[in-house]
């Protein structure tokens, strides 16, 4: 069987997500299983070297993880003719520029999203690209996660008829990082609670729920967004007190193409008491079905209890029981690595890739419309983009 060598550098991979979602849970482990397969045999074996600028932490990862190649070189790494893929996962606000230098240099893209602070640097982006005839991809890694592979399976099948309205509940609680308080580190860094720096709930999350809404609840047609920062001072990775300068919650409604309404809830200031992290409801004319991360429930019409209002008695129904629960399926796994799969195929000129730069753009339209929305208190129509 025939090995074919991808060099794909790896920037911004020491941060929490780039090391284990990108480099562990993805390429490690593509390399691990021995590459991607293509149709004809052969075997895609991604190479990557680790680019960044602590050269510390650089070589550190390497070492631990027993890669060779690492570097603060940006740009002798983006000189290099033997590595064809850049993939990017640092702050938002750089990232426009560093694409645009790999897009100069003849490089493949892929990136986190946001692809950019503004929807005119999105664009810019997905220009630059097609102009250079490069391929590109955004990490869009929720529609690989079990439990909405289950809502998408449950919508396929027509298992909700006709559906009326999507409530996504996300967020936890991320501590403060008073080193004097008593309570553990913050879990994110300071960057995402600094305006100026590219942070912000509406900017991160409404662009995960532009995809995850267009495909597989209906494109978004109109938002009404109210953001808020519930926690004013926050401290910092050198334990130094800072005023937040960026959202840390987002109340977003969303009109949908055939008339669905969705609303979405997102919060670092939020405690947990739902099934996970992130948890849809659907639901629809036939039944309805509420999905975690991982897992998914289902409730049909003809399953659904007739309950009374009366608040003068201990509620009798048990509204937990009647659910189902979704099985699983053994073919998925890591929805960050499936996505490295598709697109680590399609640079190989192996399958088409749908996810590119332009869907990262709608994503930046999406939160820049969902900015203006709360700033002028009013909806605002969600116009298709032209290239």
């Amino acid at each position: 069987m025939t090995e074919r060598r991808i060099g794909i550098i790896m920037h911004g991979v020491t941060g929490r997500m780039g090391t284990n979602q990108h480099l562990l849970r993805s390429i490690l482990e593509i390399r691990r299983q021995g590459g991607v397969v293509l149709e004809d045999g052969t075997r895609l074996m991604p190479d990557p070297v680790l680019a960044g600028r602590n050269a510390a932490k650089l070589q550190e990862l390497a070492r631990m993880h027993g890669l060779e190649r690492w570097t603060t070189d940006l740009a002798g790494a983006l000189a290099s003719r033997t590595d064809t893929v850049f993939f990017d996962a640092a702050s938002t606000q750089l990232r426009p520029q560093l694409l645009k230098r790999a897009i100069a240099a003849g490089k493949h893209v892929y990136c986190e999203k946001p692809v950019a602070t503004s929807l005119a640097e999105a664009l810019s982006l997905y220009r630059a690209a097609r102009k250079a005839r490069v391929k590109h991809g955004v990490v869009q890694d929720k529609l690989w996660l079990p439990g909405l592979l289950k809502l998408q399976r449950l919508r396929d099948a027509g298992f909700f008829g006709k559906i009326l309205s999507v409530r996504g509940e996300f967020g936890y609680w991320v501590f403060e990082g008073d080193p004097h308080g008593g309570g553990p580190p913050a879990q994110r860094p300071s960057w995402n609670y600094r305006g100026e720096y590219g942070g912000g709930i509406i900017l991160d999350m409404l662009c995960h729920w532009r995809y995850v809404i267009d495909n597989l609840f209906g494109p978004v047609k109109a938002v009404s967004c109210r953001g808020a920062t519930h926690v004013p001072y926050r401290w910092d990775e050198n334990g130094k007190k800072y005023r937040v300068s960026a959202d840390d919650a987002a109340y977003a409604s969303f009109e949908l193409a055939g008339g669905a309404v969705a609303h979405f809830n997102s919060s670092w200031a939020a405690r947990v008491r739902r099934d996970d992290l992130l948890t849809l409801q659907v639901d629809g004319t036939k039944g309805s079905a509420v999905a975690g991360l991982r897992r998914c429930w289902t409730q049909a019409l003809d399953a659904t209890p007739k309950p009374i209002w009366n608040p003068d008695i201990p509620q009798p129904t048990d509204f937990f029981a009647g659910w189902q629960e979704e099985p699983d399926d053994p073919a998925w796994g890591n929805a960050f690595k499936a996505q490295w799969e598709l697109f680590l195929r399609h640079v190989a000129g192996a399958g088409p890739f749908r996810w590119g730069l332009m869907e990262g753009a709608k994503g930046v339209q999406l939160a820049e419309l969902g900015l203006k929305s709360w700033r002028q208190k009013k909806w605002l129509n969600v116009p298709a983009l032209r290239a």
